[in-house]
């Protein structure tokens, strides 16, 4: 038995028609005879919708109990014992009730697919789980419920159900998708048109890579090389060069021609690993591409036409963009170049374009430094060995009676010439091979101890001997130095790296950066000085060490960074080749101080903008919300007052009533005012103590009606560490808010439950809820959600119970009550004086096993 196909109907936002499609779909395939059921389909009460279900059959599905409510899901077992060929499954990003077979849909879909059940499914874009924090970046809503993006990516078929913002606005507008209470809290906030035509990019965007991954995976089983210009593809050939940035301009203009188009930089180094290209020039290269959108690739390979045509026709590229060659003239008796052989060779599916530069015609240069530092002592070791090792040779061999033969001397003289390029390098190595010559000539080749040679067999042996001298010396030379040079980019690599992961995970603060600085580069202080212009003095912006240098000129080493900032070192005078690294730190530096002052500034405003609102919500909660008790209390009193009515017993008890009931009001409207205050400005302390709940939570019942409060405190319950106060007043906003929205005749239920080492008070209702995007909105201080009417409240009670449960160490969140309401969650820490109680009762049972 195989196993089933997917095909997933993908939207960019709600109401765009997926399970419309979907329902389409299986009624076509209904009518070709197709065994199609609907497993699970939700609806959402959209009459059309709706209508679509009539004529198919439904599988029944399974109720399951929580926190008590009913709810139903798919039947999974219904559907294996069943076997239809199709089956249905709506909203596979769907969270499965606790109790269910499987936690999410998607993991009942594929039980189905492994059972051989071909099935259909719908997923929104932004249930994608990659794509989480940029809807949240563009929505402000954060999306609970998620699909690995690998089981969309291996359905068989993904379709795109879409829709332009405007069209999708009038299907809301019309009550095609809510209902029409929620119609304008949808189109101001989610359905914005900013939000769909960003969801709607992202939907075509990642549908568009889906199918050029398709479009890959077929190229590649049925072995097809040639391009398909389905896509422009842009590469550019780089070669360390600077031309390389002109080649790049150009080529984003020409894929600026084409929608969709895409650039690719690619630079192709040699197996050996050596090469001439500038290590700095192209990580400014690298930047420059995808600061312009598109990506750099280092490619192997040692014939650079064939690499780079093998690389463009693998990622299925339309046009490669090359620089005319910085070869001299006579330089093409060596062969045509790398630009004309691309041409040649690339065939009527690739258009190459030759780009004139700058550097054409200036050769290539060796960028590449040949005096990698042997040290001091090397170098004399090697003058040594290179000089007077052929002299102690010369006398030992011609104080010795053993006649070696000259084949047996110029190896042993050979000998000296490779220590002396080991230990010396190039020249103490040349040194030793001419000097050997000489010594070879003159003891040991006819005739003896004069500078000529008698035999003609000698003289070709000599100039074996000092080619073959100078070729190892070469060798080794280059070898030592191409280590040596290794090392030293293996560790500036390691620095860099550290230094730019570490800044980019935010994790680098400027005194930090900078004490790096000192301990890389051995010094005694480092300054990073900056000035607002060319005149104006400078000024230490960040300092470690002992006496910083105050102006540039005073250290020992300074590194400019830009017109006005500068690195200073006091210390050491650093070698040339260190500045390399020395100028990443000085660019880094100056990116974290910029960074370190835009959060201190966006705090600053942040705190701004939060007083400016508070005060002017405050000034609107003034002018109505406590006025309204006030002009209640001032016409009793002038009722009350008056002579000209004689008021009853019963009158002046309601007058009084209401008087009383203003100024409870008022107090309570004052407090909450005071309390934020308190929390805005910092000042709440709690006095942290262990009590029980049930000494705290009825008190905080006072202020709501007797008979509407169901209470449900277990006596088990461990004690709380809490400040009573603070507790109390948290829950009694928390319950007073659920009373206000709760319907006649139901009762607010305020539960309490253990969970690890936390305690749960859930205060629970049966109101109209809040949605997920407003869930956090409600909490802010001055909100009121939906349609609380005015003179109800100022909106702090939620802000205010909130601000003391984390001032206690603790948090509050607002859930969805099962079947319907607002569950508020506020967990407190358990006393520690619980785990003490857990360790006595874990001791006897470990002492009796």
């Amino acid at each position: 038995m195989g196993r089933g196909r997917l095909r997933i109907y993908l939207g960019a936002a709600p109401g765009v028609g997926k399970t419309y499609a979907m329902l389409s779909e299986a009624h076509r395939r209904v009518e070709r005879g197709t065994d199609c059921v609907v497993a699970f389909v939700e609806h959402h009460a959209r009459p059309r919708t709706e209508v679509m279900l009539h004529g198919l059959e439904e599988i029944p599905r399974t109720e399951l109990a929580y926190r008590g409510g009913v709810f139903t899901e798919m039947d999974v077992d219904a559907v294996l014992a069943r076997r239809p060929r199709v089956a249905l499954v709506d909203e596979l990003a769907h969270t499965n009730v606790p109790g269910s077979r499987n936690g999410k849909r998607w993991q009942d879909v594929e039980e189905l697919l492994a059972a051989g059940i071909d099935v259909v499914s719908t997923v929104n874009i932004q249930h994608l789980e990659s794509l989480g924090d940029v809807v949240e970046s563009i929505t402000g809503v954060r999306q609970k419920e998620t699909v690995p993006d690998e089981v969309v990516r291996r359905a068989d078929q993904i379709e795109l159900v879409d829709m332009s913002p405007q069209a999708l606005r009038r299907r809301m507008a019309h009550g095609n998708i809510y209902k029409p209470d929620k119609v304008d809290a949808a189109l101001s906030n989610y359905f914005r048109p900013g939000n769909l035509t960003a969801l709607r990019e992202l939907a075509l965007l990642w549908v568009a890579d889906r199918v050029d991954e398709y479009l890959q995976q077929y190229r590649g089983e049925h072995g097809i090389r040639s391009t398909w210009q389905a896509r422009e593809r842009i590469v550019v050939g780089l070669t360390g060069g600077p031309e390389g940035r002109t080649l790049i301009r150009r080529a984003a203009r020409l894929a600026e021609k084409g929608a969709g188009g895409e650039v690719l930089a690619v630079y192709i180094a040699r197996s050996d690993g050596l090469t001439s290209a500038s290590p700095k020039e192209l990580a400014v290269q690298r930047t420059l591409v995808e600061d312009l959108g598109g990506t750099f690739h280092h490619v192997i390979g040692d014939d650079i036409p064939s690499a780079l045509l093998e690389f463009a026709r693998g990622v299925n590229a339309s046009q490669i963009v090359l620089g005319v060659s910085r070869r001299k003239g006579w330089q093409y008796v060596f062969g045509p170049g790398v630009g004309a052989t691309v041409a040649r060779e690339s065939g009527p599916d690739l258009d190459v374009h030759l780009i004139t530069h700058d550097e054409v015609g200036k050769g290539r240069g060796l960028p590449v430094a040949r005096g990698a530092r042997l040290g001091r002592s090397r170098i004399i070791w090697g003058w040594l060995t290179g000089v007077a090792g052929p002299v102690l040779l010369a006398l030992l061999l011609t104080h010795i009676d053993a006649d070696l033969g000259l084949a047996n001397d110029m190896l042993l003289f050979l000998t000296l010439t490779v220590a002396a390029a080991l230990l010396g390098g190039l020249l103490p190595a040349l040194a030793s091979a001419a000097f050997g010559s000489l010594l070879l000539n003159y003891f040991f080749t006819q005739p003896l101890h004069r500078l000529t040679i008698a035999d003609p067999k000698n003289i070709v042996a000599l100039v074996i001997f000092v080619g073959v001298a100078v070729s190892v010396a070469s060798v080794v030379d280059l070898a030592a130095r191409r280590t040596h040079q290794a090392a030293r980019l293996r560790a500036e690599s390691e620095i860099l790296s550290f230094l730019a992961g570490s800044v980019l995970r935010g994790e680098t603060s400027v005194d930090a950066l900078l004490e790096r600085v000192r301990e890389t580069f051995g010094m005694e202080s480092v300054a990073l000085l900056e000035r607002t212009s060319d005149v104006d003095p400078w000024t230490c912006a960040a300092s470690v060490g002992p006496d910083p240098p105050a102006l540039p000129e005073d250290a020992d080493v300074d590194m400019p960074v830009g017109d006005h900032m500068a690195l200073a070192l006091s210390g050491r005078v650093l070698p040339a080749e260190d500045r390399r690294v020395l100028a990443a730190f000085a660019a880094q530096s100056v990116v974290v101080l910029d960074r370190q002052r835009l959060q201190q500034e966006a705090e600053q405003a942040r705190t701004l903008a939060e007083g400016n609102s508070i005060r002017t919500a405050l000034l609107a909660a003034v002018s109505h919300d406590l006025r309204t008790p006030l002009a209640a209390i001032k016409a009793a009193v002038s009722s009350l007052r008056s002579d000209d009515v004689a008021w009853s017993q019963e009158d002046e008890a309601e007058l009084l009533e209401g008087i009383e009931a203003g100024a409870d009001r008022l107090d309570h409207l004052v407090g909450n005012l005071l309390d934020m205050s308190r929390l805005q400005t910092g000042t709440v302390t709690p006095l942290i103590r262990e009590i029980d709940l049930d000494e705290v939570v009825p008190m905080a019942l006072g202020g709501v009606p007797e008979d509407s409060v169901d209470l449900d405190i277990p006596e088990t319950l461990p004690m709380v560490a809490v400040d009573p106060g603070l507790l109390e007043r948290s829950v009694a906003n928390i319950v007073e808010n659920a009373v206000k929205y709760s319907p006649d005749g139901e009762r607010v239920l305020v539960a309490a439950s253990t969970l690890g080492d936390r305690v749960e008070v859930r205060v629970v209702d049966r109101g109209p809820g809040v949605p997920d995007e407003a869930k956090d909105r409600i909490f802010a201080p001055f909100q009121r959600y939906g349609d609380a009417p005015r003179g109800t409240g100022v909106g702090l009670g939620l802000a205010v119970a909130r601000g003391f449960a984390e001032a206690m160490g603790g948090t509050l969140d607002a859930e969805d009550t099962p079947g319907g309401g607002l569950t508020m969650v506020l967990t407190v820490q358990a006393g520690p004086s619980r785990a003490g109680r857990l360790a006595e009762l874990v001791q006897p049972e470990r002492q009796a096993s």
